[in-house]
């Protein structure tokens, strides 16, 4: 329904073009069909018997002619038109006398005619009154500047709760307390516990930070302000301190609630790593939160939640107990963490029975909450596609392909020669890892490109790892190099196409030897300090604490690490040379390699002539 203010504004703007309409004709009347003469012409016109009737109506006086033309004129109102009309020898009543009738003035013509002098007027004081208006418009606007924008949501309002959040039950664990402070905070303060100041949401991007917070919201039916931290910083100083006021303000008249400030790092940086004084704006804002979250007055029940993936970047100020008293750390979620996501993502869609969300969750090592919810959509999407009803595994499987690689690209045509070399190269990654001890499962091996790959191998982990050793990377490395090790072995030729895998295992084999302390001539030492520019929040150099001995040797260390790893990859390629051009007439054969068919590959004996004999 339109609001009184929409109504108000219309009726100016009606009534400003309704007085410049009439304006417009009050400067230029139209045309008359009519001959205009004077008063004099009209007599002796009617006295040659031109004119057969006459009208009046106060000064006006329009006569008819024989033939039906209209001839107007003027007179004066107090002299009467059969008076002159029969001064002048023209008969008024009798044969072949003119025909007279005199009207009485139009009240409405007379108001009309009022309302033609006063619409200039009329006109000029709607402008007036409209430029008054937005005036006063721009100044409410200049004066809401520094008003919060945070937006508010009703405690009494159906939303998320700790039912819709999975994955990350130590973290639920820890702001349930928060739930029963808001709800219960006699039950705390009878025992000389003070309620929580603020939590602060620490995770990767994706881990359900923003969620757990409406779930907190939601559990305790409290109002809850969502805000983002860059809502606050605006070009003019000041505009950040004078919303930080307000919000707190509005919070503490609708206590007891919950503030959310989502990437507080915005304006929470450390302060004095601004460059210059073009950032005091930011700092201002800075110190305003400290203020409200732990000044003097400290009898509010207020609590703030923050969100922020980069902790190491805020002021150790906004980190203190008695601001954000709790730091509650939201991680990748380990495999039950992701089977429970999945069971959370799938409600209420049709899903086959036969998909088995235990296989999902081993298939998505690393996968963040909001990963899987997109893996989830993109095999709906999959199944609408395909014409099914409910989504199957097949869906579910393809959509895990997605989110890792990107799409297929079924339609880029590449020559019979690449589709080998990309076979075998596969082939060569696949092999490596299926024969080295401690590696993970080869689960799929597809030579169709995805993205801005030609093709790729995916593992299947059994477990999520935490920790990783020596052995284990080595490993590593020489799955790495096991694709440009089969082009050497098969083509005597390399290509551009293990660029990614050699830059991979070149940073593993620096981390091993400078990080790790698993090089046996560097020892347990870490070498090199990456400095950070907390302003900069970005990596943009490392400071060198070595010599230039130490750097040939760690050189030499990287070199050896890689050497020796694609020397292993080198020998289980050359002993299985048999299965590995099995695995790539398959590859070109299929494409696409999975399942019991693969480990059939894998585990089928090679006959006398060193070829893999395949069941029919």
């Amino acid at each position: 329904m339109p609001s009184p203010r929409w109504f108000r504004n219309g009726f100016i703007y009606l009534l400003i073009f309704v007085a410049a309409v009439a304006i417009l004709f009050t400067m230029f009347p139209p045309m008359a069909d009519s001959q205009q003469i004077d008063i004099g012409a009209f007599i002796e016109r009617a006295k040659s018997r031109d004119i057969k009737q006459v009208e009046v109506e106060g000064d006006r006086v329009v006569g008819i002619t024989k033939n039906n033309q209209r001839v107007t004129s003027r007179k004066e109102t107090s002299i009467s038109m059969q008076k002159l009309l029969e001064d002048n020898g023209v008969p008024t009543a009798g044969e072949g006398s003119v025909t007279l009738r005199v009207n009485e003035p139009s009240r409405l013509g007379g108001l009309f005619g009022i309302l033609i002098n006063f619409l200039p007027l009329a006109f000029f004081a709607a402008i007036l009154l409209f430029m008054m208006r937005q005036s006063q418009g721009s100044s409410n606007q200049a004066f809401s500047f520094g008003k919060s924008r945070a937006r508010m949501f009703g405690g009494n309002r159906p939303t998320i709760t700790f039912a819709d959040v999975a994955g990350v039950e130590e973290a639920k664990q820890e702001l349930e307390e928060v739930v029963e402070f808001l709800k219960t905070p006699e039950k705390f303060s009878a025992l000389g516990a003070r309620i929580p100041r603020g939590v602060l949401l620490v995770g990767p991007p994706g881990t359900g930070k923003t969620l757990l917070s409406r779930a907190v919201a939601g559990e305790a039916g409290v109002p809850f302000f969502s805000i983002s931290g860059s809502e606050f910083v605006e070009l003019f100083v000041g505009v950040g301190a004078s919303r930080v006021r307000d919000l707190f303000d509005q919070a503490k008249r609708n206590a007891p609630c919950i503030v959310f400030i989502d990437e507080i790092d915005a304006v929470g940086r450390q302060r004095g790593a601004g460059l210059g004084a073009s950032h005091d704006e930011r700092e201002q804002t800075l110190n305003q939160i400290l203020v409200e979250m732990d000044g003097f007055d400290t009898d509010t029940n207020v609590i703030v939640i923050a969100a922020t993936n980069r902790p190491d970047v805020l002021d150790p100020a906004l980190l203190r107990p008695g601001r954000f008293d709790r730091q509650v750390i939201l991680d990748q979620p380990d495999i039950a963490g992701r089977r429970a996501i999945l069971n959370v993502h799938i409600k209420g869609k049709p899903i086959d029975p036969a998909v088995d969300l235990n296989v999902i969750a081993k298939q998505t090592p690393g996968f963040s909450g909001a990963d899987l919810a997109n893996l989830v959509n993109e095999a709906a999407i999959l199944a609408a596609r395909r014409n099914k009803k409910s989504t199957s595994m097949d869906e579910m499987a393809e959509a895990v392909d997605r989110v890792i690689a990107g799409p297929e690209r079924k339609s880029r045509v590449i020559s019979p020669k690449e589709k080998e070399v990309t076979a075998y190269h596969e082939a060569g990654h696949a092999l490596v890892g299926r024969m080295l001890p401690n590696s993970d499962a080869v689960h799929k091996i597809s030579i169709v490109a995805r993205g801005t790959m030609g093709g790729y191998t995916r593992y299947l982990p059994e477990e999520d790892r935490h920790l990783w050793t020596r052995s284990q990377f080595n490993n590593v490395l020489a799955t790495s190099l096991g694709g440009r090790t089969a082009e050497e072995i098969v083509f005597n030729e390399i290509t551009t196409g293990a660029q990614s895998d050699i830059d991979r295992a070149t940073k593993l084999a620096r981390s091993m030897a400078t990080e790790y302390g698993m090089s046996e001539k560097l020892g347990p030492r870490t070498y090199g300090h990456k400095e950070e520019l907390v302003f900069l929040g970005r990596e943009i150099s490392e400071t060198r604490n070595y010599s230039e001995s130490i750097a040939q040797v760690i050189d030499e260390e990287v070199h050896d690490l890689i050497q020796k790893a694609h020397a292993v990859a080198r020998n289980i390629l050359t002993q299985n040379r048999a299965r590995l051009d099995a695995i790539a007439e398959h590859l070109i054969q299929k494409e696409t390699l999975e399942g019991e068919e693969l480990e059939r590959l894998f585990t089928m004996p090679i006959s006398k002539d060193k070829s893999v004999a395949v069941a029919a």
